[in-house]
């Protein structure tokens, strides 16, 4: 996944980027003593996390908001006629105090939150808000614009230039540039209101995952579990003041990773309403009132803007371009994804039944047995369970012998640790990214650990983006959580963090091979339902065989997993994809049957809108929830993807497309990693996403080899 910051501007002077010294900045208000008062000195401006204080930031976004709005003053006002070079080209050099410190606080409080960042968020979003509407809503710089585009078959461009320019106007034109005077003002208000919220939104999410968590008073309880997991257990309770007892936290997705183990049927039921409940249940950190709030206020946007919808304004912008499109996407899956659902869960049926002496004596799958039960099912189909994967995971050989390996063959990278540069927490890890040459391409941050302060989930981010224009190079950074061992104990993944590990490394990959001139286009930057795709086609390495070798070893004996349990893991890829597509499909349903309403069709039950809609879409398999409910869905009401979490499974087609590519071509050749490099990894932005997976695959995507690989084909 692809952090996005809230960062206002992002479509104006190349937000996340960091600019080069040599482009002179405005004279600076700020201390010099702010560590974003001038660039970093450090490589590739990597940041100063052991100089910068939490009281530079406040002081940074003022002064960087105040230069940048002198600065688009000053495009806007020009007395000479609009030039790309005067307009264009100025407006992505400028904001370069904003870029440097709004990319830091933006990556930061996700990954190493606080109490003050807390409250600047609140203090700030509105301000951003109103920032990045007085540069788009700006009359003068939006006729500027115009008089460009107009003219832009006359201007003899280049073809990134020319793209550069349709995109600065049509940010411009969907922002709002065309509305009224008094439409702007009621739009700046909504912008306003609805940075608020997300911000609300998503420290509810954090702060609930904080203080929720399953409470239990005895050991037993939490049979199943490893007894480093249950001392850890206690600690968590000790820490909150209930000492003896045992406190397991609920975080991020629906399914929780303890409802695999845990032996009492009674234990995980609670562990899964505490769950489900989170954001609806009343209390400080309840979120119903803040989605009604929201969902009425992207309407309210969309219609002013001449939308039907929200899901229309936004998916206009991105590969898909409307809710039909979407709508067909989903509906493709959903009754082959809960068919197969409702058949694994007729053979976990048959494994509770068989355990409790018969139908009669049994009890009805629920929810919380799926995962545990499933594990069963798995152990009895293919012979092994997950657990036996997770001695050949070791983080580190997963890390540099598995992720970087696989870069190395495909692409030619090398890879070595730095200890020099200055980190956030202890944990973070940073390493120099050299290219086939030679050359040093990147520096590559690794954030692994879960914290109290970070985040759930996993996501990439730049904290400075690569631009020929502002002579940048990327810093681009990996987060994910994992739990984080007992001191002197290995770090032990399972097969889904494996794989998550090597997806957040394809976002870095997009980050770091970017070559383009305009930050605007840089890495990432490039519709919210293509992002994905990249990633995801890194997934394939992970089970490579020739990777799987090299990396999946005993963390004691060094000895290769054994060909036995290899042959199983690829044999048992396509196990549990009923409810894997299921659970995702009740989430991005939820997303499109939200953000698909008209102003006057906001409901004011959350949870029975989200009931009904989940009924009427048909996936409404009760021991299969939502990968996300509502009220903690926070991907698409404070994350960059409202109308958009479709985009994973949307990009997916684009990957099994790519997949088979590289297998009719070879697999792990170098020639071949070269070629997607080329064709679409070092273009960022710089043209029609489609029209770039086009050139290099030769066609449209198809659906066919998605529902192959999901096991979806069966009638």
């Amino acid at each position: 996944m692809i952090r996005h910051n809230l960062i206002i501007a992002a479509s104006i002077a190349a937000i996340c980027s960091v600019a080069n010294a040599a482009i002179p900045e405005p004279a600076s208000m700020l201390a010099a003593s702010n560590p974003f008062a001038k660039v970093s000195p450090l490589q590739y401006g990597y940041p100063q996390f052991d100089k910068i204080k939490d009281t530079d930031y406040a002081p940074a976004f003022a002064e960087g908001m105040r230069q940048q709005a002198a600065e688009i003053e000053k495009i806007a006002n020009n007395k000479a006629p609009a030039t790309f070079d005067n307009t264009i080209v100025a407006m992505e050099k400028s904001g370069r105090l904003l870029a440097r410190v709004s990319s830091v606080f933006g990556n930061l409080s996700g990954a190493n939150t606080n109490d003050t960042f807390k409250a600047l968020e609140r203090d700030l979003s509105p301000k951003r808000s109103a920032h990045g509407d007085a540069i788009r809503l700006n009359p003068k710089l939006y006729a500027r614009i115009k008089s460009l585009y107009d003219r832009r078959d006359t201007l003899k461009l280049d073809a990134e230039s020319k793209y550069l320019l349709e995109r600065y106007h049509t940010d411009f034109v969907r922002a709002g540039a065309k509305l009224s005077a008094a439409d702007k003002d009621k739009l700046k208000a909504m912008n306003s209101q609805l940075a608020e919220l997300q911000t609300t939104f998503a420290q509810n999410v954090l702060e609930e995952a904080n203080a929720s968590a399953l409470i239990v008073d005895t050991r037993e309880e939490l049979a199943g579990m490893t007894d480093k997991a249950i001392d850890a257990a206690a600690k968590v309770a000790a820490a909150r003041g209930l000492g003896g007892k045992f406190a397991i936290p609920v975080v991020n997705t629906t399914g929780q990773a303890n409802l695999a183990v845990l032996t009492n049927r009674a234990v995980r039921e609670r562990l899964m309403a505490a769950s489900l409940a989170r954001g609806s249940h009343g209390g400080k950190f309840d979120n119903t009132a803040v989605v009604l709030q929201l969902a009425k206020l992207r309407a309210e946007k969309a219609a002013l803007l001449g939308y039907p919808s929200f899901a229309a304004y936004s998916l206009e912008d991105q590969t898909a371009r409307t809710p039909e499109a979407v709508n067909e996407l989903l509906s493709a899956f959903a009754r082959p994804a809960v068919a197969n659902a409702r058949k694994e869960g007729a053979e976990i049926q048959q494994v509770i039944d068989k355990e409790n002496g018969g139908k009669g004596n049994s009890f009805e799958l629920a929810a919380h047995d799926w995962s545990f039960y499933s594990d069963k099912v798995r152990a009895e189909r293919f012979n092994f369970d997950q657990n036996q994967l997770k001695p050949y995971f070791e983080l580190n050989s997963v890390l540099v012998n598995g992720v970087f390996f696989a870069a190395n063959q495909v692409y030619g990278l090398t890879f070595k640790e730095r200890k020099d540069l200055p980190v956030y927490n202890p944990d973070v890890r940073t390493f120099d990214v050299f290219d086939a040459d030679g050359k040093q391409l990147a520096i590559f941050i690794a954030d692994f650990y879960a914290r109290g302060n970070k985040r759930g989930g996993a996501w990439m981010n730049a904290y400075v983006s690569q631009s020929s224009l502002l002579g940048t190079h990327p810093v681009v950074a990996n987060h994910l959580n994992i739990p984080k061992p007992a001191d002197g104990e290995p770090t032990l993944l399972t097969y889904d963090e494996t794989r998550t590990l090597f997806h957040e490394f394809g976002h870095a990959l997009h980050g770091m091979f970017s070559n383009v001139k305009y930050p605007r286009f840089s890495g990432t930057s490039v519709p919210r339902d293509f992002v994905e795709f990249p990633s995801q086609v890194n997934e394939m390495w992970s089970t490579e065989p020739k990777v799987l070798a090299n990396y999946a070893r005993h963390y004691q004996t060094g000895a290769p997993m054994p060909q036995e349990l290899l042959d199983k893991v690829i044999a048992s890829k396509k196990f549990n994809e009923g409810f894997r597509t299921t659970e995702y499909l009740g989430a991005a349903m939820l997303d499109q049957k939200w953000h698909q309403l008209s102003v006057s069709q906001i409901p004011t039950d959350v949870l029975g809108f989200e009931a009904a809609s989940l009924k009427a879409a048909g996936v409404d398999y009760a021991p299969v929830p939502p990968r996300y409910r509502t009220t903690y869905f926070s991907h698409v009401f404070s994350g960059g993807y409202s109308a958009g979490y479709y985009g994973y499974l949307w990009a997916e087609r684009l990957d099994a497309e790519t997949v088979l590519w590289f297998n009719e071509n070879g697999g792990m050749l170098r020639k071949n990693g070269d070629y997607f490099r080329k064709m679409l990894l070092s273009k960022g932005g710089t043209m029609d996403a489609m029209q770039m997976f086009r050139e290099f695959r030769g066609h449209d995507p198809k659906v066919e080899p998605l529902l192959e690989r999901r096991g979806l084909t069966e009638k």
